[in-house]
């Protein structure tokens, strides 16, 4: 009886570490994902800050009051 308490203790001990490793490769994978969202999210800022920059110049140019 023993026996059989044993390995019943270690397959739950062995489920309980797999999931473990599956729920932290999912984290690391959500992390990721955040990242690069971010990421994208700053270059996409990056570019529309620089065409309303070069609308506002494009509107100073035509009013004449770019100097």
């Amino acid at each position: 009886m023993a026996d059989n308490s044993q390995k019943m203790a270690y397959h739950v001990g062995e489920a309980k570490g797999e999931a473990q490793e599956k729920a932290s490769n999912l984290m690391d994978k959500a992390g990721d994902a955040a990242q690069l969202a971010k990421e994208s999210m700053q270059e996409t800022g990056q570019q529309m800050k620089a065409k309303a920059q070069d609308a506002a110049d494009a509107v100073k140019d035509a009013t004449g009051t770019n100097k």
